[in-house]
């Protein structure tokens, strides 16, 4: 099920070359993503809303959330048009797959901590 929302294949290569610190990436992509769905509700302005899409978009496909990278570039891509239709749903939609991709990492964590 997680096939669309996480590139399995970056996780393992990221695994390969963090060996001990890959648990610490994983825990610090979680605490990051936190700040930056933060930064996407408080964004004041479409350029504010751009940049936290755009570092968003950054760290999840660096962490394989192959799902919410899409969505943060679609909302990227949405506050550039003006008016920007539909922004909330889209922020919402990032919210919701955040939640589904937090529960897998939080997993692989207790995985990883568990070897």
């Amino acid at each position: 099920m997680m096939d669309m929302h996480i590139d399995q294949r970056v996780l393992r290569d990221l695994q390969e070359i963090m060996e001990g610190g890959y648990q610490q990436l994983l825990e610090i992509f979680l605490e990051d993503s936190e700040r930056r769905l933060s930064q996407l509700h408080g964004a004041r302005n479409a350029s504010e809303l751009g940049m936290a899409a755009h570092s968003f978009k950054g760290s999840s496909s660096n962490m394989g959330a192959v799902g919410l990278a899409a969505l943060c570039q679609q909302l990227e891509e949405r506050v550039k048009q003006s008016p920007a239709y539909g922004v909330e749903d889209l922020v919402n939609r990032i919210d919701s797959e955040y939640r589904q991709v937090k529960c897998f990492y939080l997993l692989e964590c207790e995985r990883v901590s568990g070897s």
